[in-house]
């Protein structure tokens, strides 16, 4: 009961930030509600430093919530519209995680940077921020300061690209569905993805979130073939048969539930006033899971802990991006 009420007072605390920031988001959709709610956010958490009872409702906000508003996103899109935009997107998927790991690696030797650490980077950066972080983990027995820089590090990425990557995309002049593309290949966690994916929405009054949604678990399938790649180097170098790996607890199984969503869209067809309205309900759990998100940023923290990671993360976004617009360029897509 404890537990429970802890939880409340934390959620509750991310719901009021996010009632303010979806209405401010509306009247400047540039920004967006997400952007304002880890903007909030972010101000607010100073003052909730030393206040532990809110911790366990901000993470199951910045978790459990935002995992429940990209199953709702299932309940508006068909399996038809997931695989076309799936396969399609598949090129710029597999170059921009290829060049993550690989500027990764370089940076690791040329910078000296610890090889777990710029492992973390590199993969969280690549496939999906924090998940493909807590996967990766344990399989290559990295420490929870190196997980906590790493994430850190990925974190501070993320909000900058949610806030930048709209306005970048409306300056590039971007149709809906490159954007959806580019926010889907080029921002490595789903928090901030929609986030990015919603301001533009509201911007241009589209329908981007969609599509970058299914870009973005596409890309999170790769967590299954990088953990296991790393899991059989690491048995190899430590010369044993234990790969330390579950692949059940390492896959994301809400992506699953989101599957499960589109599949029972597809098969009832279900009416686009009940699919719009749980969009709706999608989106403002995505602003109160942004609030969540907001809060436990310590941009101060992140700052204090080395500039080298933070370089190496840097690197690692920019390529990333760069790669995401030249194949929608090459591939004709934008």
């Amino acid at each position: 009961m404890k537990s429970i009420k802890k939880s409340s007072v934390g959620i509750l605390l991310c719901t009021g930030i996010a009632i303010p920031a979806t209405l401010l988001g509306k009247h400047l959709p540039i920004i967006g509600g997400p952007g304002f709610a880890i903007l909030i956010g972010m101000m607010v958490a100073p003052v909730l430093k030393s206040k532990q009872i809110f911790q366990l409702g901000i993470s199951f906000a910045s978790t459990k919530i935002l995992q429940s508003a990209i199953i709702l996103l299932g309940f508006g899109l068909n399996l038809s519209v997931i695989f076309t935009i799936g396969k399609q997107s598949l090129p710029i998927i597999l170059s921009t995680i290829a060049v993550s790991l690989i500027v990764a690696h370089m940076l690791y030797r040329l910078l000296a940077i610890d090889s777990t650490i710029s492992t973390l980077i590199g993969v969280g950066s690549s496939i999906c921020g924090g998940s493909a972080i807590a996967a990766t983990a344990p399989v290559i027995g990295a420490t929870e300061e190196q997980i906590a820089q790493s994430i850190s590090v990925v974190f501070l990425f993320n909000v900058i690209a949610a806030l930048l990557f709209p306005t970048l995309g409306g300056i590039l002049g971007m149709s809906t569905e490159g954007f959806g593309l580019f926010t889907g290949t080029a921002i490595n966690d789903t928090s901030s993805v929609t986030a990015a994916a919603c301001a533009w929405d509201e911007l241009h009054q589209s329908n981007a979130l969609d599509i970058a949604t299914i870009v973005k678990l596409t890309r999170t399938l790769a967590i299954l073939p990088i953990t296991i790649c790393l899991a059989c180097w690491r048995a190899k170098k430590e010369k044993t048969s234990d790969s330390s790996i579950r692949l059940f607890t390492i896959f994301p199984r809400f992506i699953l539930y989101f599957l499960m969503a589109s599949v029972l869209t597809t098969v009832f067809q279900l009416s686009a006033e009940a699919t719009a309205l749980i969009k709706e309900i999608s989106k403002f759990f995505i602003v109160i899971a942004m609030s969540a998100i907001g809060l436990n940023t310590n941009v101060i923290k992140l700052i204090r802990t080395g500039g080298k990671p933070i370089l190496l993360g840097l690197c690692c976004w920019v390529c990333i991006s760069a790669v995401s617009l030249g194949m929608q360029k090459l591939l004709g897509m934008w």
